[in-house]
């Protein structure tokens, strides 16, 4: 940020050859570091849940089909409801590993959406679930959030990958990303939807000259650029989160353990986010005593809120913050 603000960053023309050579730079990073296929689009957007609107706006005639389990995913099926009333969704339990064949897809689905990470309950849909739901009938749209950074995502399984960046990209809220493949700007253009300020086609007009329609969060995608520069590739931390998911999860799967894990079944369990349970007395205990200490606890979401809270297994949390953490727990529970 002390770069940005030498460098003249916050107040560049952001149709300027500075800002676009930031844009062009950043995009090449995310194909280098985080295996983005050279032949999707990156576009930059203001959060995933602006996504969520271009997507109903600009590739959905009538209907999207959406699988959840939680509660982001089951915004994101409300949000399109709104713009396309006849989308609709099927829940399945939290503990619950997809089977695809017994997944009945409405017949006129246009985009199925599933969230590859829940952030609302410490859950995922594994990387072979998504690849399996790929079909010449509908398009395939992920919302990886929460994973997106930290995660080795296989882009080309999909068509649509949404996330924001103050997850596993460990930056500021502000920035979101859409991931495009050539199969979804087709349809786009098939439908040629073009009446909205963030409407897909005027994005990747935009983006051809490495421009955003709107005025962007210039400082953002600075910063993201150069976050880029310096982590090491997706594999590695791929490899290092998993370790320490696997390390938390070890620690509270026991009887021993005063917390609950939220999710039973380990096929499901999310790599980047630890939902644990407590009694209420205890959970606002520890939450008190960990304000005490320095110690931001993750509340619980939606559903969940009371009776839960949450560790991220976020790249930029370092190693000594993970062992106080633990230590912090395991002394006060």
């Amino acid at each position: 940020m002390q770069d940005a603000y030498r460098e003249g960053v916050l107040s560049i023309n952001h149709r300027s050859a500075a800002c676009m050579d930031i844009v062009k730079t950043t995009l090449e990073l995310m194909r280098q570091k985080l295996n983005v296929p050279a032949d999707y689009a990156v576009f930059f957007v203001s959060s995933a849940t602006e996504s969520w609107e271009i997507i109903s706006q600009s590739l959905v005639r009538e209907q999207s089909f959406h699988l959840y389990n939680g509660a982001f995913g089951k915004k994101w099926m409300e949000y399109a409801q709104k713009l396309r009333p006849l989308s609709i969704g099927a829940s399945f339990d939290l503990n619950v590993s997809l089977d695809v064949a017994r997944v009945e897809i409405p017949a006129h689905t246009e985009v199925l959406c599933l969230t590859q990470n829940e952030t609302s309950n410490g859950t995922q849909v594994p990387i072979e679930v998504i690849t399996a739901f790929r079909s010449d009938r509908y398009l395939t749209a992920v919302d990886a959030t929460s994973s997106l950074g930290g995660i080795n995502l296989d882009f080309s399984q999909a068509d649509l990958w949404l996330a924001s960046v103050q997850k596993c990209l460990g930056l500021p809220a502000g920035l979101g990303l859409l991931i495009c493949s050539p199969r979804a700007l087709q349809r786009a253009w098939e439908i040629k939807e073009n009446a909205h300020y963030n409407s897909l086609l005027f994005i990747h007009e935009n983006m051809q000259k490495f421009q955003t329609q709107y005025t962007p969060n210039v400082l953002g995608i600075y910063l993201l650029m150069r976050v880029l520069q310096q982590v090491a590739s997706i594999a590695e931390i791929d490899a290092r989160l998993r370790k320490q998911a696997a390390d938390w999860y070890q620690l509270f799967d026991n009887d021993a353990s005063p917390f609950q894990l939220l999710a039973n079944n380990p096929e499901v369990r999310s790599q980047t986010v630890i939902t644990l349970g407590a009694q209420p007395d205890l959970l606002k205990r520890i939450k008190s005593q960990a304000a005490q200490v320095g110690i931001m606890l993750g509340n619980g979401y939606g559903p969940w809120k009371e009776s839960t809270f949450r560790i991220a297994n976020f790249p930029a949390i370092e190693t000594k913050e993970i062992s106080t953490l633990k230590h912090f727990l395991v002394l006060n529970a």
